[in-house]
């Protein structure tokens, strides 16, 4: 029988749930904290991913050095973490007439626990690469940028800067790879809890021979369902706005069912 057929006659079952396994770190505020008294459920949290930095060695071999660009373009605060970690490295001082490009405001704040501030000129946008446009094509003709990205790249950032002909360059600085999950090996929960494809790919290359069998899986997000019916994957729960506008309420819409008793 085929996966998709497989999925087609599959019956809900809606055995009690007594454990939850949510593949994040945990945030400050707990969502599921309610849930987890009235339905007298156990919900623990485990990042099934985790961001690791190129080392010296490895970012040598992308041939780049972040002193021979007149701009920088910061995605997020993990990029300027990492570019400023790596400078340190290689002991290379930036300078003071570097121009930076944050795409957000919390970014550029970000900043000033590295650089400066007033001695260097940021910018930055509300949101996306389209907010900065203005700013960056003034500078164009003028400047070098560089880049500083993650294995998963910045796809519209990267499309942008090519696009309108920028001098520009990526530079790869961390990896997002899967977290080491063998401690739970014998571990099991009645619900799995996953908002990233990636998350997925983490739960296959820790356990190769995975089966679903009782486990129930909640699920967040078209690319992460997309990636549970490339495994043959059955998707027990999920939000579907705006009816069910969150994985809380799409957990305890289930709940109601499977734990009345």
């Amino acid at each position: 029988m085929s996966m998709a057929a497989e999925r087609e006659t599959y019956v809900e079952k809606y055995k009690p749930i007594r454990t939850v396994l949510v593949s994040q770190v945990e945030p400050e505020r707990n969502p599921f904290a309610r849930l987890e008294t009235k339905y007298n459920i156990k919900v623990d949290w485990r990042s099934f991913i985790e961001v690791r930095g190129l080392t010296e060695k490895e970012f040598r071999k992308e041939r780049v050095r972040p002193d021979e660009y007149s701009a920088i373009i910061f995605t997020s605060k993990l990029a300027i973490e990492h570019f400023f970690r790596l400078c340190k490295a290689l002991r290379i001082e930036m300078s003071q007439e570097t121009k930076y490009y944050c795409m957000t405001e919390a970014i550029a704040n970000y900043l000033q626990k590295f650089i400066v501030y007033r001695k260097r000129k940021v910018f930055f946008g509300q949101r996306t690469i389209q907010d900065l446009a203005p700013t960056l094509k003034k500078h164009r003709s003028k400047e070098k940028f560089l880049l500083p990205m993650g294995n998963l790249g910045a796809e519209f950032v990267s499309s942008y800067l090519t696009e309108n002909e920028f001098n520009w360059t990526p530079a790869l600085m961390y990896q997002t790879v899967p977290s080491d999950l063998s401690d739970l090996e014998d571990v099991f929960y009645d619900v799995l809890i996953f908002y990233s494809p990636l998350g997925i790919d983490s739960l296959y290359e820790n356990f190769p021979s995975f089966k679903q069998l009782e486990t129930r899986l909640a699920v967040a997000g078209s690319k992460t369902m997309q990636a549970c019916e490339e495994h043959g994957l059955y998707v027990n729960i999920k939000p579907e706005p705006p009816n069910v506008p969150s994985m809380e309420m799409a957990l305890e819409n289930y709940l109601k069912i499977s734990n009345k008793g």
